[in-house]
């Protein structure tokens, strides 16, 4: 099992997080930047919006509308690959089970 702390880019070289979801997750920050809870892998899910605003250059890449949309592209995947990913928590169901008054005889 993964540790809940490693990064995108650690789980990517673990395999555990394909080309492809990190690509949807760039896509994903691009179309709203403000996605606060984008499920990155199977139990992973990432802050987008802090994974950019907490990497200096690609905030600044992001702000700038002089960026080119390929180094915007560059810049959020290299936050989402440098950011931790936060372990989903197990949602536990629980089994109601009902009675049947008890009757008198």
């Amino acid at each position: 099992m993964a540790d809940p702390s490693l990064t995108v880019g650690e789980l990517f070289k673990a395999k555990a997080v394909t080309d492809e979801q990190v690509n949807a997750a760039v896509d994903a920050y691009l179309a709203k930047p403000e996605t606060n809870a984008h499920p990155i892998a199977d139990g992973y899910s990432l802050d987008l919006a802090a994974a950019v605003a907490g990497h200096g250059w690609a905030s600044q890449v992001v702000a700038n509308p002089e960026s080119s949309p390929g180094l915007k592209r560059s810049a959020v995947r290299t936050a989402i690959l440098l950011a931790r990913a936060q372990k989903a928590r197990a949602h536990r169901t629980t089994s109601l089970k009902t009675t049947a008054p008890a009757t008198s005889p």
